[in-house]
C-alpha cells in the first residue's frame, strides 16, 4: 500500500489569518452621527427683523407640590432679524393667561403676548447699571415699557429665596429646566448681565453716565412674547 505524503497527513495548509486580513478591504469607521443643529427661531409676525429684540416663545406651564405654578419658555436675541447664538435659552414667568389689566396684576398673572419697548431700569431693587455682584439689591435687569398697569415688568436673575421663580409678572432668564428643578442665581445672573451687555453695545446713549440713575428708553429694543399656552410641557420637551 503506498505511503501518505508528509503534506497528506497533516491535512491542508493552515490559513494564514493575517494575509487573508490584508487582502479583504479595509473596513470604514463610522463616523459619529452629528448633533443636531439649534433649531432656528421660527417665523412670527411678531418679530419685525430689525433693531434688538428679545424673543420669548412660550411653551407651557411647569409645577411641582408646593411651588407656584410657572410659565416656562425659550429665548433668543436677534439683532437686525440675525440670531445671537452666545444670547438664547430659556425663561420662567408666572402662570397664565396674559393679562395687563388690574385683575391680571391683582392675580399675578403672566403680561400678555405681544411686543413691548425696552428702557433702562435704576430702582432700589435692580439696575441697569452699578448693580451688585450678589443676590443683594440692586440685582442686574432691564424694563419692559407699554405694560398697562402691570408697572415694573422686568428681565431680572433669578435669586434667592424663590428660585423656583422670582417673579409677579417679570422674567427670569436660565437654563433648561425640569419641573422639579429650581434655578441657579449665578447663572441666571450670568445671563440677564449677558443682554445688558449687549444693549449697551446696541445703544451707548441709554447707558450714558447722564443717563445713569434715569430711566431710559433704548432706541430700537423690543421685547416680543409669542404665546398664551395653558397646559402642561413635559420633561420629555425640555432641551
Amino acid at each position: 500500500m503506498a505511503k501518505k505524503s508528509k503534506k497528506a497527513e497533516r491535512g491542508a495548509p493552515m490559513l494564514n489569518k493575517k494575509r487573508i486580513q490584508k487582502a479583504l478591504p479595509a473596513r470604514r469607521k463610522k463616523k459619529p452621527a452629528p448633533k443636531p443643529a439649534r433649531a432656528p427661531v421660527a417665523p412670527s409676525s411678531l418679530l419685525e427683523g430689525n433693531g434688538w429684540e428679545l424673543y420669548v416663545k412660550r411653551l407651557g406651564l411647569q409645577h411641582r407640590p408646593g411651588q407656584r405654578v410657572r410659565t416656562y419658555g425659550t429665548y433668543q436675541v436677534l439683532i437686525n432679524g440675525k440670531e445671537d447664538t452666545t444670547l438664547s435659552g430659556h425663561i420662567c414667568e408666572c402662570t397664565g393667561p396674559g393679562d395687563n389689566t388690574a385683575h391680571g396684576k391683582r392675580e399675578r398673572v403672566r403680561i400678555r403676548e405681544g411686543r413691548y419697548a425696552l428702557s433702562t431700569q435704576f430702582g432700589p431693587l435692580y439696575c441697569s447699571s452699578g448693580f451688585t455682584d450678589d443676590a443683594t439689591n440692586p440685582m442686574p435687569g432691564f424694563l419692559l415699557l407699554g405694560t398697562e398697569v402691570r408697572a415694573a415688568v422686568l428681565v431680572h436673575p433669578g435669586h434667592p429665596p424663590d428660585l423656583y421663580l422670582s417673579s409677579i409678572g417679570c422674567f427670569n432668564p436660565t437654563k433648561p429646566l425640569k419641573a422639579d428643578q429650581k434655578m441657579s442665581f449665578e447663572e441666571s445672573r450670568a445671563r440677564v448681565i449677558a443682554m445688558i451687555d449687549s444693549l449697551r453695545q446696541h445703544d451707548p446713549a441709554a447707558f450714558a453716565n447722564d443717563k445713569i440713575g434715569h430711566n431710559t428708553a433704548i432706541v430700537d429694543a423690543f421685547f416680543v412674547i409669542d404665546g398664551e399656552p395653558m397646559t402642561q410641557v413635559s420633561d420629555e420637551a425640555i432641551v
